[in-house]
């Protein structure tokens, strides 16, 4: 594809042993005609596809990009997604000057913004992947090359939700690939899925020491097919509500379910972000882990970025956040606060105390000595801040690095199955939901010990996506789809740049196509008001 130059095809071998696969040169090369390639390694370009999302090149968090001209936080997945998804809108702003940051708190992004870019180049890097293994490793492996099509499918699905129409390639070309229209490129992506989710591993709920931990099984599919469903109104202009509610149940009836257990007074669902959540039991909701190791899957754009971003040193009251990185940078604005704190009384207190003064376990903020409302953007104790992911050991214990972390990021987690299916009942009863809908809600918030209703109307879920999903890169689409995001009918603090919110236009509930992509395909045509 006409984009950024990919220097590297090469797979990264903590990744590969982790999913319990050999480690060596994506191509072995025999010396006979020098413009010939003898023998393919499978198993190292089957593995890049994954690493894509969790590394930004081989050679650790220090090394090279696997993107010309770009560097390994600019271009980082997990990084580019969560500052895209939760940077613009009510769950987070941060208080850090480098360019494109201010233009992400204020909704003032345009063509030429660089973490976009990287996010642009990211994912059709692993699209690149992608086509190559189907290209030379077709028929070695059927499981592997139906996960090889699920995640190139996931990755234009995060192209169409962020950018709408994108260029569109099959197949490694040196032609420039042609542009496809957000609503086909829905239906091809949903043609995919369905075509390969049988192929796909049975879906088993794995620790981080069984084989095939960090493959993408059938439930990736349905899960990623009925959060399609759920947005397909606002990618095709027609509703999906009932297709959603199937496909998210087939998740909720499967093995990978709710985590609700306790270690050494950790609670559920701190489990999930924690330095062992490979290993302590919270694994059993993960869908599609993307691994981390402190010592040989380094990164400063994957688990290490929601940390050290979130954090600050005086956060770490315990002594046992297991790393020196606290980057003091993003913070909660204080309408998310209040969604654990409707009244505004949310306390000036530490992370052990506030999920018990909100009666929810997942309202792990701290605010002593902060402010909770965000008077000054650009200082990171103006807003309550977030403590969610952390590099501790639930069952005690030292990570295995004292600067890069051990948690997984969980991309995809059955909680969202659970939260998609209400909110498709709710949808489709006139926006109350049913005995169905409210029972997969109550599971969500007596997993955290919060208080439940007898029913839950289509405001309740919204906020209850933002208490269980919060920080995760969830919130941008779902404003968009309450129809909330660049509208009036909703305001949070410095939306649209003013200190007690503005609405802003609504082309930019699409990113712009970067504009070096612009420059170098001429069959591109600019998302509107770019």
């Amino acid at each position: 594809m006409n984009i950024k130059f990919i220097k590297n095809i090469l797979p990264v071998s903590a990744i590969a042993l982790t999913m319990g696969l050999a480690s060596c040169d994506y191509l072995d090369v025999e010396p006979q005609d020098p413009s010939s390639i003898s023998t393919v390694d499978e198993a190292g370009l089957y593995t890049k596809c994954y690493a894509n999302m969790a590394l930004a090149g081989n050679t650790g968090a220090n090394g090279d990009c696997d993107i010309d001209g770009l560097d390994g936080g600019t271009t980082g997945f997990v990084r580019q997604l969560w500052n895209a998804n939760e940077l613009p809108t009510d769950e987070a702003i941060c208080a850090w000057g480098d360019t494109g940051i201010p233009q992400f708190n204020y909704n003032q992004w345009d063509a030429s913004h660089p973490m976009l870019q990287g996010f642009y180049y990211r994912l059709y890097a692993g699209i690149d992947y992608c086509n190559h293994y189907l290209e030379v490793c077709a028929g070695v492996d059927a499981t592997r090359e139906a996960e090889v099509r699920f995640l190139r499918a996931l990755y234009y699905y995060y192209l169409m939700d962020c950018f709408g129409n994108v260029p569109f390639a099959t197949q490694i070309s040196a032609e420039s690939p042609e542009q496809i229209q957000r609503a086909d490129l829905f239906n091809w992506i949903e043609g995919e899925l369905l075509a390969v989710k049988d192929q796909m591993q049975t879906p088993v709920a794995r620790k981080s020491s069984d084989t095939g931990y960090g493959r993408a099984d059938q439930d990736a599919a349905n899960l990623l097919l009925a959060r399609m469903y759920l947005n397909a109104e606002v990618y095709t202009g027609t509703a999906r509500w009932a297709d959603a509610q199937t496909y998210a149940e087939k998740v909720i009836n499967g093995p990978h379910k709710l985590w609700t257990g306790s270690v050494n007074g950790w609670s559920s669902y701190q489990m999930l972000f924690m330095g062992d959540n490979g290993e302590n039991g919270a694994s059993q909701e993960a869908i599609l882990p993307l691994l981390q190791d402190g010592k040989t899957t380094t990164s400063w754009g994957a688990s290490l970025f929601l940390m050290a971003s979130t954090w600050k040193a005086d956060m770490d009251i315990d002594g046992n956040f297991n790393t020196t990185e606290f980057w003091a940078g993003n913070r909660a604005r204080s309408q998310f606060v209040a969604k654990f704190f409707p009244n505004g009384d949310a306390p000036q207190t530490d992370l052990n105390s506030m999920p018990i003064a909100a009666g929810d376990d997942r309202a792990l903020f701290f605010g002593k000595d902060r402010e909770l409302v965000v008077t000054t953007p650009s200082e990171y104790t103006s807003g309550y801040a977030v403590g969610k992911f952390r590099n501790t050991y639930s069952t005690g214990g030292a990570g295995h690095s004292s600067q890069f972390i051990d948690t997984d990021y969980f991309l995809m987690r059955s909680a969202e199955a659970y939260l998609i299916a209400a909110e498709a009942d709710a949808r489709l009863n006139g926006g109350t939901t049913t005995a169905t809908g409210t029972k997969y809600m109550d599971d969500i918030r007596n997993r955290a010990h919060a208080s439940t209703s007898l029913t839950y109307s289509l405001n309740q879920i919204i906020d209850e996506r933002a208490r269980e999903l919060y920080y995760e890169g969830f919130r941008r689409t779902d404003l968009i789809r309450f129809d909330m995001f660049h509208s009036n009918k909703y305001m949070w603090e410095w939306k649209g740049g003013a200190q007690n919110g503005a609405s802003f236009a609504a082309y930019r509930d699409i990113y712009a196509i970067p504009a070096e992509d612009m420059n170098a395909n001429p069959k591109l045509t600019q998302n509107n008001g770019y």
